[in-house]
């Protein structure tokens, strides 16, 4: 079962086993951040990517997926190089971004919503 991270009520944190749940049947665009422990950017990522998820409440959904204990959607995905944020919308990928800066991370979203008509309301 998906849970919100104890950091941040808007973070979901998905797993192998309930990412199409969470995921691919969202009614949202979802923005999934493919990170592992031992990723000195992943951590650095982390701060600004929670700011966004609170930012973004109620329009797009933010989750995360620990690539290590996840390895099956990581692999489906062919997610390489960590962090990877990959925005989902209708289920499908449609966008991925890798190893984003902090300070870009909110206009490289935005740039990928744009490029793929994806309007948030």
């Amino acid at each position: 079962m998906a849970t919100t991270t104890s950091e941040h009520k808007h973070l979901l944190a998905v797993t192998d086993q309930d990412f199409a749940s969470q995921v691919l049947q969202s009614t949202l665009p979802v923005i999934v951040d493919f990170w592992a422990e031992w990723c000195p950017p992943c951590r650095v990522l982390a701060p600004a990517y929670a700011q966004l998820s609170t930012a973004y409440a109620g329009k797009m959904r933010f989750a995360t997926l620990n690539a290590d204990e996840n390895p099956h959607i990581t692999a489906r995905l062919g997610v390489q190089g960590l962090p990877t944020l990959v925005i989902f919308n209708a289920g499908q990928p449609v966008a991925h971004i890798v190893g984003p800066h902090p300070a870009r991370l909110q206009q490289r979203i935005e740039q990928a919503l744009a490029a793929n008509n994806i309007s948030l309301m």
